[in-house]
């Protein structure tokens, strides 16, 4: 008998014991993240709520808006047994916000028995404010004009902080950057493959609530033909440049087939490198006085000649010539258009060895088929500073400078950059408001 009464107990004890782990097993609250947190947001913002209960699991939801003692259920739910974590979108249009500051009250409870079976229960009030007014842009500068494959600036201004300003039309969007005087200054291209009815460019602007502003602007567009060229590809020339181009088409069988290839696709990817190159620029101009045209240099070609390249009489492809070739005597001494800060100088597909200065604004020269490179990554440059020699390294059939202007990764017209009386009238005049 005795025997039986302390089995009696110890089994008591041991359901209680466990009784006890079971009740307090999962005492922490679930845990819970809004994205984002503070600041303005309106209908257009993405508001992220997370919810985290490894322990015993969510159960329910409650979310409350509040704004001037007006409080507005904007969500109840409950969740499925053993849910460990989720993931929900607010949807503001839901309620009613007036503009300016209100609260997000989140109250989350798990189905944890802890607390008699009410669960463990994690409340959080966030603060933020309610704004559904686009900002407003004022267009300072004056006479915009552009020539197909030219560029232009616009300087404007915004009544409050924004995100992403610039200019956009078709599928293209150039940067502006903000200036010391609190203006933007958003220098941007007429592309040189761009029908004019195409050409609409529009000033963009978003603010820190998701809500975005688009403005036209006066302009004038003059539409400008550009060469025809014929290029014939001789067999010679394909001997001289196969050793080199062949690692860039490893594919390739026959010296045509990787000429065709390094002129095709390793153009491309050699365009969408210069376009990756212009993210890194500065926000202010570097720039002093009109760009240098390498002295004594005779032009072998010139901005956007449309190539035909025949070879043995057939024709086998085409392409835009995006720069100005230059030449004076083999290996010349190469100089900087103007100050910038190096931002690549070494080999890069069809131009070769190169060079890449910014200037600022999203504003770079390219410096290609060089023999030689003087000058790092990284390094500050001034106007006529010797930065290598010339060559013929890449797609060059003889020594030769390919020098190229890249407003945003778009090629443009190399001519309006060396002209003072261009510059001033068109860019430096309007970065002075």
């Amino acid at each position: 008998m005795k025997s039986l009464k302390k089995l009696l107990i110890l089994l008591v004890v041991i359901g209680l014991i466990g009784a006890v782990v079971f009740y307090f097993r999962d005492t922490t609250e679930p845990q819970l993240t809004l994205t984002p947190n503070s600041g303005p947001i309106s209908n257009k913002s993405k508001l992220l709520l997370s919810l985290t209960d490894a322990g015993s699991g969510l159960k329910d939801l409650q979310v409350t808006m509040v704004q001037k003692n007006n409080r507005m259920p904007l969500l109840e739910q409950s969740f499925p047994v053993s849910t460990e974590t989720t993931d929900i979108e607010l949807d503001l249009g839901k309620v009613k916000l007036e503009e300016g500051d209100f609260q997000i009250e989140v109250r989350a409870t798990d189905s944890a028995i802890y607390h008699f079976g009410k669960g463990n229960q994690a409340s959080k009030t966030f603060s933020l404010t309610y704004d559904s007014r686009p900002p407003i842009i004022s267009i300072l500068s004056k006479a915009h004009n552009f020539s197909r494959g030219g560029s232009g600036l616009v300087v404007f201004s915004v009544n409050e902080e924004v995100t992403q300003p610039g200019i956009q039309f078709g599928d293209l969007f150039f940067p502006a950057f903000r200036q010391p005087s609190g203006h933007y200054a958003c220098l941007f291209a007429y592309p040189y493959f761009m029908a004019e009815k195409d050409f609409v460019p529009r000033v963009v602007a978003q603010d820190l609530a998701g809500n975005e502003r688009q403005t036209g602007i006066y302009y004038r567009a003059k539409y400008k033909r550009f060469r025809d060229r014929d290029i014939k590809i001789s067999k010679s020339f394909l001997d001289m440049k196969t050793p080199e181009l062949e690692p860039l088409a490893p594919n390739a069988k026959t010296p045509i087939d990787i000429f065709l290839y390094v002129n095709r696709e390793v153009r491309k990817a050699n365009r969408a490198k210069m376009a990756e190159l212009s993210k890194d620029t500065s926000p202010t101009p570097l720039w002093k006085d009109s760009f240098l045209r390498q002295p004594m240099a005779a032009t072998l070609a010139q901005f956007a000649d449309h190539r035909t390249y025949y070879y043995e009489g057939k024709k086998v492809d085409e392409a835009y010539h995006l720069g100005y070739d230059l030449a004076s005597v083999a290996q010349a001494e190469i100089e900087a258009a103007n100050d910038g800060k190096v931002v690549w100088a070494e080999y890069l597909g069809i131009y070769g060895l190169c060079v890449v200065i910014d200037h600022g604004l999203g504003m770079q020269t390219l410096y290609a088929h060089m023999s030689q490179l003087d000058v790092h990554p990284g390094d500050l440059v001034s106007r006529g500073q010797i930065i290598g020699r010339s060559g013929a390294t890449g797609m060059a059939g003889g020594d030769h400078l390919h020098f190229g202007v890249f407003v945003s990764g778009i090629p443009v017209q190399p001519v309006e950059w060396w002209d003072q009386h261009w510059l001033t009238d068109n860019i430096d005049s309007k970065l002075q408001l």
